[in-house]
């Protein structure tokens, strides 16, 4: 069986993939919007996550096995104003559950 192969979705600086990684799954697509976070992961993965997963075109995505979104918990936080999918940051998950989809 081959290296498993997974897609990093609202990545920040790496956190998931640093232990996929280690786990020995393959990333093969990632994904961050904040342009700090995309240095940090570029600098320590030697690439640049694609910026909004609003403009991924589905069609062009890799296969891979498992997905990983740490998507804006805000939304839904009691500790943010807790609008949920009121919220355009709450309505990002329904582009994860795009993604799985298709």
């Amino acid at each position: 069986m081959g290296e498993l192969k997974f897609a990093d979705l609202f990545a920040g600086i790496g956190g998931f993939r640093l232990a996929f990684e280690q786990a020995n799954y393959e990333c093969i697509f990632s994904c961050e919007i904040d342009q700090a976070c995309q240095q940090v992961y570029l600098n320590n993965f030697g690439e640049k996550p694609e910026s909004d997963i609003r403009k991924i075109d589905l069609k062009s995505l890799p296969y891979f096995d498992v997905l990983t979104a740490g998507f804006p918990c805000q939304p839904f936080s009691i500790c943010g104003h807790r609008k949920g999918f009121y919220d355009t940051r709450g309505t990002l998950f329904f582009h994860i559950c795009e993604i799985i989809e298709h």
